[in-house]
């Protein structure tokens, strides 16, 4: 999760932030009838004068392009990092950075909390989490490399507690180490994975594990004098008349410079979540949501120069879509309804896992229906915002409050409650820890989209990478000289229905590392 509370004055001057959405050319161009904005290209033949030759340009100085920097310095590589920012950060500094790991036995935490996680059994449960949208080259190589990630970043002064939190919550409010942060536990994840926290949080209290995170990292970047030229925007790729990207255009201090690489350009530039054509173009279901959660350079600008450089964009409707109704974790104990007073969710999911089926849901009204004593400390304390829409001595007061159909929400209750004081829940499975019948007085939570609940989200689609982090067009060739890494690309997390809090970080540091140890690697003349 992020902090929204982010004052981004503290990264953008006004000057930046006035200037943002003017910093891009831009083509309108259509494709197969469909049209889709790309940077336009600067053509190598075409360059008369090269201001900076280097060997690596990372774009984006978040977790991502820290990453990618760190391995590829440490290969032996000249990196010049290129943030738009006033400092680094990106994101991942404003996020919560728990960072999801686990397999070949488990982390040092996870076995600390006697936990073992093997490597089928994290990849059994990412499988399911990412479905038919998942990379299973991805999904095998972070399964396969989490405890060395793991090991590297605590190489790199990264501290972890070998403490468990073990309240059901969105994140962690002590120093804790690890807690889970996902639908370990629930159906149907529970059917094909044993359960194993893998949410490794910075052993810092509260939430703030983000600027932490990235204070690492930026320390580690200036120990081994990686070259960062911060109010820098990237502004479009150069590329020969072969497809190889030779360099990239920038534009400081009111300048356009042309920096030659040797070895390529890195795209580590965030999402799309703060473009707002993007999103009604690629995730119309996204747009509809009311907190972006995101810096301003989200904007797709990383995407869209891999798209001009004939890079292909994938799984660009996809999405985090978090619906924090918890905590208090007592109303788990509740039940979601829609406009037809139906059920449609295992209430004990992860927060994203149910935002997103809200959003799939008919009519334009959601409901979380529980017993008045199991509404906590809520009114007090909640990430949600959402208003009580009504309360009831009986289900059919309730109802007509609501205004729902006649008899349906009676139908919905006595059915669950027969089987819940059964402790089962043939219908969608909720384990036994959240179920017990609802009982009078009765009360309800207003979820609907538009009326006050907080549905917050961010982009999961981006450039179609390998995992080594080569940009591939549409017919999944390489493009010489791109590569990419973080939310720029359609990482290891692919659905909000499967997300897990961690994945993210975890997933733009573990392939940006890889792109960078892999761009270092090319041979240069």
């Amino acid at each position: 999760m992020y902090n929204n509370d982010t004052n981004l004055q503290d990264v953008f001057t006004p000057q930046e932030q006035n200037e943002f959405n003017d910093y891009f050319i831009f083509e309108d161009i259509s494709v197969n009838s469909t049209s889709s904005f790309t940077a336009v290209l600067r053509r190598y033949q075409d360059i008369t004068k090269w201001h900076q030759e280097l060997d690596v340009a990372v774009i984006g100085f978040g977790g991502a392009g820290a990453c990618a920097a760190i391995e590829a310095s440490d290969a032996g590589a000249e990196v010049t990092i290129f943030e738009l920012a006033s400092a680094s950060g990106g994101s991942t500094a404003m996020s919560s950075a728990e960072i999801y790991l686990g397999g070949n036995g488990g982390t040092r935490v996870q076995k600390a909390c006697g936990y073992e996680d093997s490597t089928e059994n994290i990849y059994n449960y990412l499988k399911l989490c990412n479905g038919e949208q998942g990379d299973d080259d991805k999904i095998r190589a972070f399964s396969e490399g989490g405890v060395s990630h793991f090991n590297w970043l605590v190489e790199q002064g990264v501290p972890f507690k070998d403490t468990e939190f073990k309240e059901r919550a969105i994140m962690v409010t002590t120093d804790d180490g690890i807690l889970y942060t996902g639908n370990e536990k629930v159906w149907p994840f529970n059917q094909v994975a044993k359960p194993v926290p893998r949410g490794h949080n910075l052993h810092v209290q509260g939430d703030n594990g983000g600027p932490l995170f990235m204070k690492i990292m930026t320390e580690n970047v200036e120990r081994r004098q990686i070259n960062v030229e911060y109010e820098t925007r990237a502004l479009t790729l150069i590329q020969d008349s072969d497809g190889e990207v030779k360099g990239i255009v920038v534009r400081q201090n009111q300048q356009e410079l042309n920096i030659k690489t040797r070895k390529g350009v890195v795209l580590c530039a965030g999402g799309f979540v703060m473009n707002e054509d993007m999103l009604k173009r690629y995730a119309p279901m996204l747009s509809k949501c009311n907190a972006p959660t995101g810096n301003p350079g989200d904007d797709g600008a990383g995407i869209l120069m891999g798209m001009g450089a004939g890079g292909a964009a994938i799984n660009m409707h996809e999405g985090l879509t978090t619906l924090p109704f918890y905590p208090p974790a007592s109303l788990t104990k509740g039940i979601f309804v829609n406009s037809a007073g139906q059920r449609f969710i295992n209430e004990d999911c992860y927060h994203s896992r149910v935002g997103n089926y809200c959003l799939q849901q008919p009519g334009d009204r959601i409901f979380l229906v529980f017993s008045v004593n199991d509404i906590g400390d809520y009114q007090d304390s909640n990430y949600m915002g959402a208003d009580i829409a009504g309360t009831g001595e009986t289900l059919a007061e309730l109802e007509i409050e609501l205004g729902l159909p006649e008899m349906s929400l009676q139908q919905t209750v006595e059915f669950y409650n027969h089987y819940a004081a059964k402790g089962e829940d043939p219908k969608f499975h909720k384990i036994p820890e959240w179920l017990e019948p609802i009982e009078g007085p009765f009360a309800a939570l207003d979820c609907s989209l538009g009326r006050g609940a907080m549905y917050s989200m961010f982009t999961l689609g981006g450039l179609d990478t390998l995992p080594s982090g080569e940009v591939l067009t549409g017919e999944r060739e390489v493009i010489k000289g791109l590569y990419a890494a973080g939310r720029t690309t359609a990482g290891m997390p692919r659905t909000g229905d499967g997300y897990a809090s961690g994945m993210s970080v975890a997933d733009v540091t573990f392939f940006g590392r890889w792109a960078g140890r892999t761009v270092a690697a090319v041979a240069t003349e």
